[in-house]
C-alpha cells in the first residue's frame, strides 16, 4: 500500500500508526499547493478531493479521511491493540476520542492557518477571527489537559491510534503560535509521544527530525 502524506500534516497520524504495526508500505510526499505529487503526478487526479492523507491500498482502492485510514490500519493488525476490540465499550470509547479528534481540535486548529485566505481583504478580520478562534480552542485544550491530568494517553494506560491523531494535531501549535505551557498535563503528553520509536520514525522519513 502507498501513503500520500505532506511533512506535518494530519498525514503524519497514519504514518505512524503504520510504523507501530511494522506494516509495509510506501510514502510519497504531495505539495498541496501545487497538486503534486514527489514523483510528479497530478494529485487531483489520485485524490480528486486533493487532500491528505489518501491510503492506496494493494487492490488498488483509495482510502481517504484521517480518522478512517487510522481505523482501517487497526484493523489489519488487531493484535497490536491499536484500537480496542470491535464491541467492546472501550472501542466506541476510542472512536468517541478520534471524533472529537477530527471535529473539534483538528477543524479548530486547522482553522488558522486558513485565516489570511478566509478575509485576504482584511487583516483586522483575520486577526479578530484568530483571536475568537484561539479562545474557543482554549476551553478544549483545557478540558484534554485535566484529562492528562490523571491518563498518561487518552485511553488511559492503553495506547491507541487516537493518541497518534492527536499527537499531530497539537504538533501545529509551534506554528500557530498557541503557547502549550498553559497546558502543562498536556505538553507532558507531547513529550512522552516524542519518546515513541515510531513518532520518531515517521517524523524522520517526513524531513520534520534529523
Amino acid at each position: 500500500m502507498k501513503l500520500y502524506f505532506s511533512p506535518g500534516a494530519c498525514s503524519l497520524a497514519p504514518h505512524i500508526v503504520l510504523e507501530e504495526l511494522g506494516m509495509s508500505y510506501h510514502a510519497e510526499s504531495v505539495d498541496l499547493a501545487s497538486k503534486k505529487t514527489s514523483s510528479g503526478k497530478d494529485y487531483n487526479q489520485i485524490n480528486p478531493k486533493g487532500s491528505v492523507p489518501s491510503l492506496e491500498l494493494n487492490d488498488g482502492g483509495l482510502l481517504t479521511e484521517c480518522a478512517v485510514l487510522l481505523q482501517y490500519l487497526c484493523d489489519q493488525h488487531p493484535d497490536k491493540e491499536l484500537l480496542p476490540k470491535a464491541g467492546t465499550e472501550a472501542h466506541y470509547r476510542c472512536l468517541e476520542w478520534m471524533n472529537y479528534i477530527a471535529t473539534e481540535i483538528h477543524k479548530g486548529l486547522g482553522s488558522l492557518f486558513a485565516a489570511e485566505r478566509m478575509f485576504p481583504q482584511n487583516a483586522e478580520m483575520a486577526r479578530d477571527f484568530k483571536i475568537a478562534t484561539l479562545k474557543m480552542m482554549d476551553q478544549k485544550l483545557s478540558f484534554l489537559n485535566s484529562h492528562f491530568k490523571t491518563s498518561d494517553y487518552l485511553m488511559g494506560s492503553q495506547y491507541t491510534a487516537a493518541d497518534a491523531y492527536l499527537f499531530v494535531i497539537l504538533g501545529w501549535s509551534k506554528w500557530l503560535k498557541v503557547d502549550m505551557s498553559k497546558y502543562p498535563s498536556l505538553f507532558a503528553f507531547m513529550e512522552r509521544m516524542m519518546g515513541r520509536p515510531a513518532v520518531q520514525k515517521a517524523m524522520k522519513k517526513e524531513g520534520l527530525l534529523q
